[in-house]
Formats: structure tokens, sequence, C-alpha cells
């Protein structure tokens, strides 16, 4: 994993929010994927905030898509929000792309 790759995790009302940053590489993609695996199963809508990200590494992009399939019938909406969302965009999936906050 990335050194500097970092997830805080809080929860508000009936949402969660995972602020990424650091550098997402392929084990940082595999952290995040447990996280999400992992979550509350009282939330209907999980925030992954990508503005703190300083670099996305391609191979960390590709294993957090290739890996999304698993979450197809997940229960909770994903929402990417910030400068990097549309790089973790995955056609198919039951989740909203929001750019910015």
């Amino acid at each position: 994993m990335a050194a500097n790759f970092k997830i805080r995790i809080s929860k508000k009302n009936d949402s969660l929010h995972l602020n990424l940053s650091g550098e997402l590489d392929g084990t940082s993609a595999h952290e995040l994927l447990n996280v999400l695996r992992n979550h509350p199963q009282r939330v209907s809508r999980i925030f992954i905030h990508t503005d703190y990200l300083s670099h996305l590494h391609s191979f960390g992009r590709e294993v957090f898509r290739n890996n999304m399939g698993a979450f197809r019938n997940y229960s909770a909406k994903l929402v990417f929000t910030g400068e990097n969302a549309s790089q973790f965009a995955i056609k198919g999936l039951n989740h909203i792309r929001k750019e910015d906050r």
C-alpha cells in the first residue's frame, strides 16, 4: 500500500463518508474495497470523497474497477465526489457520480 494512503471514515445520519487522501495504488484500492464490503448495513449512501487523492495509479484504478462487480446488488448507493470522481466511473453499476461537493 502507498505509505501515505488514508481513509477517514465518518457517519452522518444514514450516510457513510469515506475521505480518501494520498496515493491510490493496487493495495490501497483493495483496502478501499474492504471498507466498502464491511460497511454498516444501515446506510443508504456511501460518499467517497476524492479531492485529497494526490495520485491515482492506473493499476490502483483498474483494481478498484475490476472488483466493483461484486457490488452490483449493493443496497447503498455509491456517490463519488471531488475532482477525481470521474476516474472511478463504472458503467452499469448502481452508483451516482457527483463531480463536486
